[in-house]
């Protein structure tokens, strides 16, 4: 369905077609998590085959964040001239064989290439299924964005969780062959249940062009400084608990695992929030509960403090992001895919991007002060809060 950011939707009942339409949204998230999470048990081998060091590898890595952000921005174009369910679903048919392209992938080059589109599907995705999740909430006039969240992270920890006894026990191409049936059959049941949007009105004759107005960037400066935060503690939790605080290495797994429960466990519970208490008042809050989180974490004395510190911060950050990106695809007088695609690459690259300069300025100066001073980033979150009053124009 399509219809201008004016227009108010009648809400449907509960137990009429909109449920379907928002658990096809949801199994997407799920699979995209998914695959994810099964390639993360893949890169020890991969690396192997190639015969590649750790420096090499990281290039790879950056070469599959460079293809997530280059893809983004032409997939909200995409959108805007098609509508999220053609995106969404032919990205998920492209991405659903790949696992098996990085199995029987050898040579550098063909590597990087495969990376590349690997990053580029993901990404790509990503803003489909986002603008797709916004189109579900305009319909059902009610937040669903968090949960959809939510099924992407419980789709990545299936997926790490299965994919190493799976490879130890069959090998790595019957591991791929498996994950990529299991992804296809999710493919098959979404299909015929996605919400069937169309063009925006205003973006028949969208190009692949920057939008000139500011709101769709302080969006995503939104999404971006919510994200940083994140990726610091994925890539340097660990490290900062065992080094610094002398956390055994088990326990330095601790760190990230607490973040990541949290988070999920809250964004299961954070779309009722946001529609008992609107999206500005509950993005203030979660912010707040981040930066506290965080700052515990970086002045902790000892690990567990820091990792209660982690899992305050995953309660905090969990809904920060599906808020923005709510806002992102209700703003008024932009295509949905246009201004998803602005804060889903402003957002993701600070995942991909600022942990590695963190991971610099952290060698001079130690992962307890950066863990303190980040959460200044959630300080221009809160003054820009206000804007995030566009994602309740989904109710």
């Amino acid at each position: 369905m399509s219809m201008s950011s004016d227009t108010v939707t009648p809400a449907r009942p509960a137990t009429g077609y909109m449920p379907r339409e928002r658990l096809a949204v949801s199994l997407l998230f799920l699979m995209n998590g998914f695959i994810v999470g099964n390639w993360a048990p893949k890169i020890p081998e991969f690396k192997d085959r190639l015969g590649i060091g750790e420096s090499v590898l990281g290039l790879l890595v950056l070469v599959f964040g460079i293809g997530s952000l280059v893809m983004m921005p032409i997939a909200g174009a995409a959108i805007a001239r098609l509508g999220s369910r053609v995106v969404m679903l032919a990205t998920a048919v492209l991405l659903t064989p790949m696992l098996v392209l990085m199995t029987a992938v050898d040579g550098l080059y063909l590597a990087g290439a495969a990376m590349f589109l690997l990053g580029g599907f993901v990404g790509a995705m990503d803003v489909a299924m986002n603008a797709n999740a916004v189109e579900v909430e305009k319909s059902m006039r009610r937040a669903i964005m968090s949960s959809c969240h939510a099924y992407w992270s419980l789709g990545g920890l299936i997926g790490a969780a299965i994919g190493g006894p799976l490879i130890a026990s069959f090998g790595l191409m019957i591991h791929a062959v498996a994950v990529t049936l299991a992804a296809g059959v999710i493919v098959v049941i979404a299909w015929p249940l996605v919400i069937a949007d169309g063009p925006h009105p205003d973006a028949e004759k969208a190009k692949l062009a920057l939008p000139m107005t500011p709101l769709p960037w302080l969006i995503g400066i939104i999404a971006l400084f919510s994200m940083v935060p994140e990726g610091t503690v994925l890539d340097w939790g660990a490290l900062y608990l065992r080094n610094e605080l002398g956390a055994s290495v088990a326990t330095s797994g601790f760190g990230f695992a607490a973040f990541s429960a949290a988070m999920a466990v809250m964004r299961f519970a954070g779309d009722h929030i946001r529609d008992r208490f609107g999206a500005v008042k509950t993005l203030r809050v979660c912010t707040v509960i981040a930066l506290v989180g965080l700052v515990v974490a970086g002045a902790a004395p000892s690990a567990w403090i820091a990792i209660l510190g982690f899992a305050l911060a995953g309660l905090g950050i969990s809904n920060m992001v599906p808020i923005a990106f709510s806002a992102a695809g209700n703003m008024p007088g932009l295509a949905p895919g246009i201004g998803m695609s602005v804060a889903t690459t402003m957002g993701y690259s600070g995942i991909l991007v600022a942990p590695s300069l963190i991971g610099f300025v952290a060698e001079h100066t130690g992962f307890a002060l950066v863990f303190m001073t980040v959460p200044i980033l959630f300080l221009a979150v809160l003054l820009l809060s206000h804007h995030a009053v566009h994602a309740d124009r989904s109710h």
